[in-house]
């Protein structure tokens, strides 16, 4: 089952968090949640499958820090 790791609120920076997960190897995708919005200043969600979740989740924190 793939779950919500993180919600952004522009396209590119869903697009900068799929990149850090893709680089740690791990699974992930992106999907819209409004479809109404403008593609590039809309919500998304950042998904990974449920084994992967905590480790993409550090990988999100650490990157902050």
């Amino acid at each position: 089952m793939w779950m919500v790791v993180y919600v952004a609120q522009s396209l590119e920076t869903a697009e900068k968090i799929k990149e850090l997960i893709l680089a740690h190897g791990l699974l992930v995708k992106v999907r819209a949640i409004n479809t109404n919005a403008d593609e590039k200043y809309g919500c998304y969600e950042i998904l990974v499958p449920e084994s992967e979740l905590n480790e993409a989740h550090e990988c999100i924190i650490n990157e902050s820090l």
